[in-house]
């Protein structure tokens, strides 16, 4: 996909959450993310929004983004949230996508490796829209669900920071998006190391991606959407195929817990 593409996702997809989310009571549970209401859900998407529009417009240093006040209105929330998504638009579009920007990912560095994370953010959102509002959750075409899918396991589980290392354990796994013809091979192991930032030390299950695992223990099997909405905790396993150990298929999936 490319980069005028991601902004019509972020454009078309935040505009739906908000159109869904504004039918649900500010304090509905959001299925998906169960300690959110439908306001906090409003509120994340517009703070996040505001921060990228920032960060994506030139600020160089993410400690120079002013906190967003949150309203103490929850119905000037929608409203908030459009005004962000029309500031990162504005952002995204005045900058090549090849232009250096911040990013808490060090291979993502770039102004377009934003807009496509952004476009992925407000897709599953919408999604947690849908669910909290209990309306029908949309399709979309199996080659966005399939970028989904591979920004998912590359950008959030594959690769540790320098200061870490991966120690593979023997246990695999592939994911097969048979609409789309993707695949992506994974091997379990574990994150270590202590951050010389924070101080903080890591002892993690994760995966990495490899080049190709033809005999992995599990193979998750289905339509790209419905292999996306599965990592990210969205929607069961019902419409996929589990062929092998369905305990590493778990395991990847609890891997991908993420909100």
């Amino acid at each position: 996909m490319d980069h005028d593409q991601y902004l019509d996702v972020i454009a078309v997809e935040t505009a739906q959450l908000v159109r869904v989310a504004v039918t649900a009571p500010a304090a509905a549970e959001v299925p998906s993310c169960p300690t959110w209401r439908a306001a906090d859900l409003l509120w994340h998407v517009a703070e996040v929004q505001y921060f990228w529009a920032r960060i994506a417009g030139g600020v160089e240093d993410p400690d120079h983004v002013p906190d967003l006040a949150r309203p103490g209105d929850a119905a000037l929330l929608p409203q908030l949230l459009e005004e962000q998504t029309l500031a990162l638009l504005h952002a995204l579009r005045r900058r090549d996508p090849d232009e250096w920007c911040w990013s808490w990912a060090d291979e993502g560095q770039s102004v377009g490796w934003v807009a496509r994370r952004q476009a992925h953010e407000a897709l599953i959102h919408r999604v947690d829209a849908e669910l909290v509002a209990g309306a029908q959750v949309a399709d979309v075409t199996p080659a966005l669900a399939a970028d989904g899918v591979d920004e998912l396991v590359r950008v959030f589980l594959d690769g540790v920071p320098d200061w870490g290392a991966f120690s593979a354990d023997g246990r695999s796994a592939r994911l097969v998006a048979d609409d789309t013809g993707d695949a992506w091979s994974l091997r379990f192991g574990r994150f270590a190391g202590t951050s010389p930032y924070s101080g903080v030390a890591y002892d993690e299950d994760t995966v990495a991606v490899v080049a190709d695992i033809p005999a992995a223990e599990v193979t998750v099997t289905g339509p790209a959407w419905d292999l996306d909405r599965w990592l990210w905790g969205r929607a069961d396993a019902a419409a996929l195929a589990i062929d092998g150990d369905t305990a590493l298929a778990q395991r990847l999936r609890d891997i991908a817990q993420i909100e």
